[in-house]
Parts: structure tokens; C-alpha cells; sequence
């Protein structure tokens, strides 16, 4: 089982990935998270693949805020380096300026409505940013990966995760989804797609980040071996983050180093 790590670069993120390079088989890569400007997470990919070509890089790809022509060229930088898969999605829409909204023919409009902007991020809008990366850019090498969530059915899940997708990301693990990932990981690898689910382990430092974010906990630091085990020959590998606690990363990627294959 591949061990990733959810990164969250800042100005200083090649003495950070190095830290914890030597426990990892590679990262997700945020992009602007929060709508915040960040070095970019396609940025950030190309510089550690070329520092670690045999890690996994896997950076989101935030569509709120590009136009057509940035997120093409962001997919083709990751095409040239090797970069190993991009997920395009809506994401967090941003603190400064309007949001974007882009279809599959590279056609944009900005919203500022609230309602227009939530509906937006509830949408499949992603399929169209990869149809156009697909069939316009011509993006080849690079793998396109789409984010699954515990919050809807299962079958709903795995019919989005057929409509052309490389690979895809789960979010919301815990004890009650873990039947539901199951299912959705068990036509993955009969497609053979790979799945990785985000493996959140809430700490006492990151209480607040978890709230604000509206994540629940996969897990606490205490169970997080036991709950790793259980996805032993389920998942391609997890994604491992304490979100906002820097001990407890560490000690997390130290507890799961047993995981790694």
C-alpha cells in the first residue's frame, strides 16, 4: 500500500518535502487551499518530481481560479515533467476576485452570487476540465483523477469514477464508510483504477482545523495502525495528513511505515 502525504506547500517546500521524503512514496499536493495564494500545487509537483523522480506526485488542480488557458498550461507543465496524475475540482472559492467558471470548451464567466458560486462547487463541473484537457490540450500522459466522497451513494460513485476517469481520491473515511469504500475500491480494481483515500487522523492540535473545514477524523493517532490494517489489500494507498498538527504528521507517517509496499 503506497503511503502519501497530504503536502501543503509553502515558500519553504523543498526543505519540507525533504523532511519527510524518506517516509513517504510521494504527495498530494494542495493548490492555493482555502483560496489563499500558495505556491501552486502544479508548480510545487514539477519541482519535486525532478528532485524525486521515483515518488508519486499527485497535485490538485483548482479550477475557481483559472481561466481556459492556465489550466491547460498548468496540465502541460505536468505533462512535460512526468508528473504522475492531476484532480481537477472546484475547489474553495477564493479570497480575492470572482470565482471562474470554466466549461469543456474552454468557455469562462465569473460569479459572484453566493447560491451561483455553492451550486458550482457541488457540480460535475470537473468532468468538463477534463473532457477539455483530454480533447482540446491533448493532455496524454498525465493520469486525470476525480474526488469521491463518502456523502453520496456508492453506485453514484463508482458511475461517476467510469465516465473517463484515471484514478480517483475518497474523502470522508471513517468507521461507517469504510463499508462504502469498500464497495467503490472493489470496482476500482476491477477497472483498474486506482483509489486512494484520505486518511485524517484528528489529534488535540487539530480540532479547530478540522471544524472549520468540516472534515470528519478517519481516525484518532491511538486507532491509526488498526485502521490502516484494515485497508490492507482494499486501497492503492492512503493519504495520510494530520491537518494542521506538524507533530503529528510525523509521528503518523512514523506509525504507518509498516503499511509501505
Amino acid at each position: 500500500m503506497k503511503l502519501l502525504f497530504e503536502f501543503i506547500p509553502r515558500l519553504n517546500f523543498v526543505s519540507s518535502a525533504e523532511k519527510v521524503a524518506g517516509l513517504v512514496d510521494g504527495w498530494n499536493i494542495t493548490d492555493s487551499a482555502g483560496g489563499r495564494p500558495a505556491p501552486g500545487g502544479t508548480a510545487v509537483a514539477c519541482v519535486l518530481k525532478q528532485i524525486y523522480p521515483d515518488k508519486i506526485a499527485l497535485p490538485m488542480l483548482i479550477m475557481n481560479y483559472k481561466g481556459a488557458v492556465e489550466i491547460g498550461a498548468a496540465a502541460l507543465a505536468a505533462e512535460a515533467m512526468n508528473v504522475d496524475g492531476m484532480i481537477p475540482d472546484p475547489g474553495d472559492p477564493p479570497a480575492y476576485g470572482n470565482l471562474i467558471k470554466m466549461g469543456e470548451d474552454g468557455s469562462t464567466q465569473t460569479l459572484s452570487d453566493p447560491d451561483e458560486i455553492l451550486a458550482y462547487r457541488r457540480s460535475m463541473a470537473a468532468e468538463g476540465v477534463k473532457d477539455y484537457l483530454r480533447n482540446t490540450v491533448k493532455v496524454s500522459k498525465v493520469k486525470l483523477g476525480c474526488l469521491l466522497t463518502a456523502r453520496v451513494p456508492a453506485e453514484s460513485a463508482i458511475e461517476r469514477l467510469q465516465n473517463g476517469w484515471d484514478f480517483c481520491f475518497f474523502l470522508r473515511l471513517e468507521e461507517t464508510s469504510l463499508p462504502k469504500l469498500k464497495q467503490i475500491a472493489k470496482e476500482c480494481k476491477r477497472l483498474g483504477k486506482p483509489i486512494y483515500p484520505y486518511f485524517v487522523v484528528g489529534t488535540p492540535k487539530n480540532q479547530k482545523v478540522l471544524n472549520m473545514i468540516g472534515w470528519p477524523a478517519t481516525t484518532d493517532m491511538e486507532h491509526a495502525e488498526k485502521f490502516a490494517a484494515d485497508l490492507e489489500g482494499v486501497v492503492d494507498g492512503i493519504i495520510a495528513t494530520c491537518l494542521g498538527d506538524a507533530a503529528g504528521d510525523m509521528e503518523l507517517l512514523q506509525r504507518l511505515q509498516k503499511f509501505r509496499s
